[in-house]
């Protein structure tokens, strides 16, 4: 047997808080909660549900992760973000190998993590295929976050196993939400990544993109929310190298 810390980050997360933290609960022995300055009723909720908030200002996902696992009272770790909901047999799985054996410490397990968008489940959204599989159970003096600007993953010397069950990772959920992101992740590669400035690349990249993600996924069958996920992959392959090419052009005489 074995005890669980849950690292659970939080930004203005209300609209799914009191869906998240149930399943935790069933599981945990502790929630570590890290929040970045949420304005709504996130803090009201964790309160509700007895969890202390600890606050931290957000640099990038990774780094907000490592920090909770810093805070956290036992070696292995679950670590969820607030959009992310654990079904039964996720929680049940969990429980199972709580009760027995302590695993060995290179042991990690992925979650089976299936993608909505606008409140429906999508095949793909740029650049994942779903689900996927990303590695959130493990021991912490075995792996830590990487510090990529965005699609960051745990690395280390571990041996993976994929769990059962169905994890609703519940984001863009309204149209706002969608550019917002595809903004704010664009910007964080340009600032965080070597992106080679070129509008020719972006232009062809964007056009790979839309037949990729959009005709070749099948998200085409998918309606208005296929749409969206199609046109979201092709703006973000074009506004990395749009912005690249913006901020380091030089100025001309």
């Amino acid at each position: 047997m074995f005890k669980l810390s849950v690292c659970l980050l939080t930004f203005n997360s209300a609209r799914l808080l009191d869906a998240v933290i149930p399943p935790l609960l069933q599981i945990a022995d502790e929630i570590v909660v890290v929040d970045s300055g949420s304005r709504d009723a996130t803090l009201d909720i964790c309160a509700q549900h007895g969890l202390a908030v600890h606050i931290h200002p957000y640099e990038m996902h990774g780094a907000q992760m490592n920090h909770a696992i810093s805070l956290s009272s036992h070696d292995w770790v679950l670590c969820i973000d607030s959009d992310e909901i654990l079904d039964a047999e996720v929680v049940e799985y969990i429980q199972r190998l709580k009760s027995g054996e302590v695993p060995e410490p290179k042991k990690a397990w992925r979650l089976p993590r299936y993608w909505y968008a606008l409140g429906q489940q999508v095949r793909t959204l740029y650049p994942v295929s779903s689900p996927d599989y990303p590695v959130r159970l493990f021991n912490r003096n075995q792996a830590r976050f990487n510090d990529r600007p965005v699609d960051d993953k745990v690395v280390g010397d571990i041996e993976t196993v994929k769990m059962p069950g169905h994890v609703r990772h519940d984001t863009f959920y309204s149209l706002h939400e969608v550019f917002n992101k595809l903004n704010g992740y664009t910007t964080r590669l340009v600032v965080h990544q070597r992106i080679r400035p070129s509008i020719f690349r972006g232009v062809v990249s964007a056009i790979g993109a839309f037949f990729k993600w959009y005709l070749f996924s099948g998200a085409w069958r998918e309606g208005k929310v296929g749409l969206v996920t199609g046109l979201y992959a092709t703006f973000y392959s074009f506004l990395k190298y749009f912005k690249a090419w913006y901020a380091y052009r030089k100025p001309t005489a």
